[in-house]
């Protein structure tokens, strides 16, 4: 059942800023828990290795409603070392896509639907935007300390290219941005190795060696503050087990996966989004099989390897089934973006299952 979601995709990023969060999210009902935590994540005790990744989250008010509803791991979305804008709307459409959305389907491109259906789909696209860290380091500061016992506030980073000095100032801004969250007090924080860096489909994560040198010089700034990479869906096998190599060692988990690049259309055939944006990620229930898929391959490579990095996996998981799927294919956490943003009960329903 599909409730109204705690980001509105009719109003603008700046209007969710402001008004949201909306729906159940917004009535102010904690819920509440029995017993002790006796899950661990990352050293620390959680009812339930269950929750939600950076993107929805935008600010601390999103933060805190998703602590009261249950979900005992929440991140606040990426930030940045300055302000940074959000693409224009629509930021978020929902698609037509039947069953599990294939990387050649991604490539033809599919449609834009006219609603919100189950098996839920959708499309989004905002451009990592972030408020300036005059603001984010108090707000994040603060939805941290809102953390019950058995809950985890988790604290994103994202690098900017600057305009000049390539890649050593890449690094510069990484080092820096890596600096501010940990002056925030968050007891983790998560890279964003899954987005473009240096041109609109790059993603960084696909870059071996300059991922083990911004994960590197981030892990130095942070010391013993648990570091997740997040990544995206890797096609080959080979280029998987190069990225594991290069940065398992240092990181404290990896989380996959984080969209399916897709192209968007209309029903004329012409872009979905304004601003000349034709690629655009894919998130719900036709990417799951993808998240499973990197959650055995990379299970798999850390039994082969002798690495101790956790697993989160992130893709497609709309009901209770899929986090138990995910859990079997050796997820040592999950989480639901997509399937969160509609149904604010999701995490209290994962509970009631296990």
């Amino acid at each position: 059942m599909l409730h109204q979601p705690f980001y509105d995709p009719s109003k603008s990023y700046e209007e969710n800023f402001e008004q949201g969060p909306f729906g159940e999210f917004a009535n102010n009902q904690v819920y509440k828990e029995s017993g002790q935590p006796e899950a661990v994540f990352l050293g620390q005790k959680v009812y339930t290795p269950f929750g939600i990744p950076s993107g929805p989250l935008i600010n601390g008010k999103f933060v805190k409603a998703a602590l009261d509803k249950g979900f005992d791991i929440v991140e606040y979305k990426d930030t940045r070392t300055r302000e940074y804008p959000c693409h224009p709307l629509p930021n978020v459409i929902p698609l037509d896509v039947r069953g599990d959305l294939t990387l050649e389907m991604a490539e033809q491109g599919v449609k834009a639907a006219k609603s919100y259906t189950e098996p839920l789909s959708i499309t989004n696209s905002f451009g990592i935007p972030s408020k300036n860290p005059d603001f984010w380091q108090a707000d994040l500061r603060d939805a941290a300390l809102y953390a019950k016992s058995g809950q985890v506030v988790v604290g994103g980073l994202q690098g900017t290219l600057p305009e000049s000095g390539g890649f050593e100032a890449y690094l510069q801004d990484f080092i820096l941005i890596a600096k501010l969250v940990k002056e925030t007090g968050v007891k983790i924080i998560e890279l964003n190795l899954s987005c473009p860096n240096e041109g609109i489909n790059n993603l960084l994560c696909f870059d071996v060696e300059r991922s083990r040198r911004v994960v590197e010089v981030i892990k130095n700034e942070l010391g013993n503050i648990p570091l997740i990479a997040k990544t995206a869906y890797f096609p080959l096998q080979d280029h998987l087990e190069k990225f594991v190599d290069a940065i398992g060692p240092m990181v404290q988990a990896i989380a996959s996966i984080n969209t399916i690049p897709t192209k968007i259309f209309n029903d004329q055939g012409q872009p979905a989004l304004t601003g000349g944006r034709i690629t655009s990620g894919t998130c719900g229930a036709p990417i799951k099989w993808a998240g499973l898929e990197m959650t055995k391959r990379l299970k798999d490579l850390r039994e082969q390897k002798g690495l101790v990095f956790a697993i989160i996996g992130v893709g497609g998981v709309i009901t209770p089934e899929d986090y138990h799927q995910y859990i079997k294919n050796g997820a040592n956490a999950v989480m639901s973006a997509t399937g969160a943003m509609w149904n604010p009960f999701l995490a209290q329903e994962v509970k009631k299952s296990v």
